[in-house]
């Protein structure tokens, strides 16, 4: 039988679109653009091949115009079309990272070494040079990204790549002229040095200091009493907090003059020269003129002129640990009452030079405290006018507790005329106040923001992409900062220990205000003036803002949509219509708006969005459906993704995500089925889903698991729905790794242990975080119901710090088996059901860790509890108790206790507060809060104290 090819043939129809592949290739990029040594490879290999094709084609023609057999040209098509699948197998390696090793090595060495030189000279001297070097680097990671994810790779391989070294090459030329050009000795070695030095103004010229009362008086009593050996007492706070004010009033206060032989105030700074301050801190002490230029041992002179006496030292504005060993080295340790005050932005040179005394870390002002300063400062000793009093407070309340704007905004108003109009002006327009200040409080922020390390400054500018004022929960800001890649591993530590040791940097050189209440998520915090610095300097650094190629998009966007406005041809993201490169260079993209009744979600198209790390589409405006889930499915760069949907599993697209590290979902109406998909993510670190369970529930399909399947990366997983079965803990094994865990566990009856079933979780011994919800049917066809059983096989790993359970019903043996936990740190009960509704605390029942314990709707009546059951209890709160009689006075014998918070439970305060009489009439003072709602304290009378 003879076979004749034609246009219709698989074949052919393959040939004719390799032929459009490569012509394409050849033929639409300018001939300057090929130089590099793969393409010519490649091109002699499509010559090759066009050739035969060509061949190919005169054959066919010449043999059907004779009628000949084709069985020769048939065997030639068969040989052409192998040779077009070799091809294709080596546009596979071109793909292959491995191929670029030895650009991405070169690129990274370059710009380490321009970076090194930016790190180490004026910037505002070489500003177009450096904006230039931030373009060609986000250029190379846009090329290099691409080239990963296969947008255009081959493309971006043999042309965008070698143009992009070629000007990262010329940069670094560039910058190495420059640093040939400068002296050795010149700025090269004055690291992060500012354009115009910061100006300190006089501590002593008309200076109104306010506030800190409670401080001050703390201070001078750890300067004037306590132990003979010399202590420090260290002051840490942010930018602008008042250190240097709090440490001057101190040092001047009569009595403390009064109580030391000698005293000296030495200012260090960032740069500093260690024999000038030793000198300037002789002359202060003896009085004498001596000159840094002198050659002589001057620590040794102090040392012997301080010896013998008591003396008091202020170091301000210390920055690095070296400098504070540098200058304390002559200080003798005589005990005769000596102190060393510090101040210092950084908390780890406060710990390092703790002597006796804990470092005061700085409050801000109140609001109260910022108006007193305004008001002395515009009226002195007389009183503001009614009038001018309510837009006064207003502009005392924008100050936000920072003395430095409060003091600056106080010299604005005073030197206005005292009238409603100007004053209203000032706090209308207050921030443009604040920024052309004689003053600059952004280059007071500044210098910490330039001693930061260079790894930490892109994660500490990252903070400015949330809202002013917003307490941000530390889990998930690390989370945010792996997806943007903004994090490495150090050395021999872990991801996870390099993010602590990031956050720790940053809150520890007061940037970050951090909050870590017991009983509660640990959060931090921007001031709005260091918010606003972020912001500032992120756009100059451009992190979030469009770099210079005109058809760049902002490497982050967010899209918000109003109910007002919405319609749905004005909700088109990326579809056909628009120009495919609009979004090339998008990286990070969050969707939201308002509430709507049919949210949207067919029109969004993102599959063009190949480099997108982060993904976030807000559920209450969208709900993502299948086909817009399989888009979502092919951007295979993904770090983070956080949508809303109401699939019942994860599609099969979900196999190219390999880099997904967050997968959080909304799906309030459904339960999400992980297996098998699930397995694919092999990176995966945090699942945060409404409700997921391996297998489907509805279905008595068996599971089929990989003998190697294993998530060693998670971290997080929640919230999993649980019901008996003989896999879970096949499947639990499978996450070594796991910290956090919350399930919604479904009522089951174990026959085999005559217990309620509870999932054996012993094995997980990482595990640090339980959270448990119990259904109950209320009727259990399957056992006993609950009212007459109240057994469980608790099987807890032995490192849990957390643990936090859900309608459960619990008997002494089963309070007995949590108690024994080592390492428990914080227990909550909620709406929990307690046998008999007494809890009568034995010798067996001591929760040697435990920190924190709260109750919220237990049926507990009586409460025994012993001195020694809660060790080291700090915060105990009670929720809607309304059966217990009374707290039990024990509590008042437990010294560590700090807070008792009663909630909606009035008959317990008469027994908190003769526990806080008690514990006061034991101590002498304030040892134990009574807090009430919204930690408003409780008064003996039963009313809440207003605390000013």
């Amino acid at each position: 039988m003879v076979t004749v090819i034609t246009p219709s043939t698989s074949g052919a129809r393959n040939i004719h679109v390799m032929i459009e592949f490569l012509l394409i290739i050849v033929t639409d990029m300018p001939k300057d653009f090929i130089h590099h040594s793969k393409l010519f490879d490649l091109l002699a290999r499509v010559g090759t091949l066009i050739r035969k094709v060509s061949t190919l084609v005169h054959d066919l023609k010449e043999q059907s115009r004779n009628k000949e057999s084709t069985n020769g040209t048939n065997r030639a098509a068969l040989d052409l079309l192998k040779n077009i699948e070799l091809l294709k197998e080596d546009l596979k390696y071109v793909y292959s990272i491995a191929l670029i090793k030895d650009d991405i090595r070169l690129v990274k060495e370059a710009l380490e070494f321009i970076r090194s030189f930016f790190v180490n000279v004026e910037q505002g001297l070489y500003k177009d040079l450096r904006s230039c070097v931030l373009d060609v680097a986000y250029e190379a990671k846009d090329v290099i990204d691409s080239i990963i994810v296969r947008d255009n790779g081959l493309l971006r391989l043999i042309f965008s790549l070698p143009i992009t070294i070629k000007k990262i090459k010329h940069i670094k030329e560039e910058v190495s002229n420059i640093s040939v050009k400068i002296p050795k000795n010149s700025s090269l070695t004055v690291v992060n040095s500012t354009t115009k030095p910061v100006e300190r103004k006089s501590l002593t010229t008309g200076k109104i200091i306010v506030g800190f009362k409670e401080e001050t008086n703390w201070l001078i009593s750890k300067l004037t009493s306590g132990p003979k050996d010399v202590d420090v007492i260290s002051i840490t706070g942010m930018p602008g907090s008042g250190k240097t004010t709090l440490a001057y009033k101190v040092y001047n206060d009569e009595s403390v003059c009064s109580h030391f032989d000698v005293r000296a105030w030495c200012t260090v700074d960032q740069e500093y020269d260690e024999k000038k301050l030793l000198v300037k801190l002789f002359n202060q002490v003896t009085g004498a003129d001596l000159k840094s230029s002198e050659d002589i041992d001057v620590a040794d002179k102090l040392r012997k002129q301080l010896y013998g006496k008591r003396y008091l030292i202020v170091l301000d504005d210390v920055w690095d640990t070296t400098t504070w060993d540098d200058l304390t080295r002559p200080f003798p340790e005589a005990e005769k009452g000596s102190r060393i005050i510090l101040t210092t932005r950084q908390k780890e040179v406060a710990f390092h030079g703790k002597g006796n005394t804990d470092p005061l870390n700085l409050r801000l002002l109140r609001p109260e405290e910022s108006w007193e300063l305004l008001e002395k400062r515009a009226f002195g000793d007389q009183s503001c006018p009614d009038e001018l009093l309510d837009v006064g407070k207003e502009i005392a309340e924008n100050c936000k507790g920072l003395p430095s704007v409060a003091d600056l905004i106080a010299e604005v108003i005073a030197g206005r005329e005292k009238i409603k109009s100007m004053w209203l002006e000032v706090r209308n327009n207050f921030n443009s106040f604040i920024l052309n200040g004689e003053v600059d409080v952004m280059k007071v922020i500044e210098l910490s923001y330039d001693h930061l390390p260079h790894q930490l400054k892109p994660c500490f500018l990252y903070l400015a992409t949330f809202e002013k004022d917003q307490e941000i929960n530390i889990d998930r800001l690390k989370v945010y900062w792996c997806a943007e890649g903004l994090v490495e591993q150090m050395g021999m530590n872990s991801l996870e220990e390099a993010m602590e040791i990031y956050l720790d940097n940053l809150i520890s050189s007061s940037l970050v205000i951090a909050f870590n209440e017991i009983g509660r998520s640990p959060t931090c915090q921007l001031h709005y003036l260091v918010h606003d610095f972020c912001w500032i300097k992120a756009k100059e650094e451009k992190l979030f803002d469009m770099i210079s190629s005109s058809d760049f998009m902002p490497h982050t966007v967010t899209i918000f949509y109003d109910k007002e406005h919405f319609r749905p041809n004005n909700f088109i993201l990326l579809n056909s219509k628009m120009q495919r490169h609009s979004g090339k260079h998008l990286y990070s993209l969050m969707i939201t708006g308002d509430e709507m009744e049919d949210r949207p979600s067919d029109a969004c198209h993102l599959r063009d969005l190949r480099l997108l790390k982060v993904l976030i589409t807000d559920p209450s405006f969208m709900m993502v459906k299948d086909s817009l889930l399989n888009e979502i499915g092919m951007l295979n760069h993904l770090r983070f993704l956080r949508i809303g949907t109401e699939v019942k599993s994860l599609p099969s697209s979900f196999s190219n995500l390999w880099y997904l590290e967050t997968l959080s979902v909304t799906n309030k109406r459904s339960t999400l089925v992980l297996l098998p998909r699930i397995w694919d993510l092999v990176k995966l670190r945090v699942l945060d889903i409404e409700a997921c369970s391996f297998f489907d529930m509805d279905t008595d399909e068996s599971i089929l698991i990989a003998e190697d399947s294993k998530l060693g990366n998670l971290r997080e997983l929640g919230k999993l729905v649980l019901s008996y079965s003989n896999e879970t803990e096949d499947i639990f094994i499978r996450f070594p790794n796991l910290q956090e865990l919350i399930l919604i566990l479904k009522e089951s009856w174990d026959y085999s242990t005559e217990r309620y079933w509870f999932p054996k979780l012993d094995f997980l011994i990482e595990l640090e975080f339980l959270k448990v919800k119990f259904e109950s049917s209320n009727a259990n066809d399957s056992g006993p119901s609950l009212v007459t059983n109240w057994s469980w096989d608790f099987h807890f790993p032995s490192n849990l710090k957390i643990l936090v359970l859900w309608d459960f019903a619990l008997t002494s043996d089963s309070l007995s088996t949590i108690a024994r936990l080592p390492n428990l740190e914080e227990l909550f009960l909620t709406r929990t059901i307690i046998q008999g509704e007494e809890w009568n605390m034995g010798k067996e029942d001591t929760f040697v860790n435990l920190k924190f314990l709260q109750l919220y709707e237990v049926t507990l009546a009586k409460w025994e509890v012993r001195e020694e059951s809660f060790p080291v209890l700090e915060k105990l709160v009670l929720w809607k108790c309304h059966i217990l009689e009374e707290i039990p006075s024990s509590f008042g014998d437990i010294c560590s206790l700090k807070i008792i918070k009663l909630v909606k439970s009035p008959q317990l305060e008469d027994s908190a507060l003769e526990i806080k009489q008690y514990v006061d009439d034991m101590t002498g003072g304030y040892s134990l809060e009574i807090l009430g709602w919204n930690n408003i304290p409780l008064s003996k009378t039963g009313e809440v104290t207003l605390v000013e």
